[in-house]
């Protein structure tokens, strides 16, 4: 029987997902969405603010709205907590997500 490398395995999973992510977030903003670039934390580090390519600056709010209609790329809007919340797209890749924006 032969021995299999999972490690090997696993990481080219992971490159063809890279390649995918990218080419699906080609396509997104090839819509006219909008990424998120930047974003604003308040004393609790929960983001309360958002800056976009194009430089403008969206409260928690709007950016919710806008992610739901569609407007603004490489996010979700999930229920949790009783309420809407906004993430960071599970694409895979790290230096998109909200976390790792630098601040406003």
């Amino acid at each position: 029987m032969k021995k299999k490398n999972f490690e090997q395995i696993y990481e080219e999973y992971k490159q063809e997902g890279n390649v995918q992510a990218k080419m699906e977030i080609a396509d997104e903003l090839s819509t006219g969405a909008e990424q998120i670039v930047a974003v604003r934390r308040n004393s609790d580090d929960d983001l309360i603010a958002f800056k976009t390519e194009s430089g403008r600056e969206l409260d928690y709010i709007t950016a919710l709205e806008e992610a739901k209609a569609g407007k603004i790329a490489h996010v979700d809007v999930i229920h949790r907590y009783g309420r809407d919340v906004l993430r960071s797209e599970p694409d895979g890749l790290k230096e998109n997500n909200l976390s790792e924006l630098p601040s406003f």
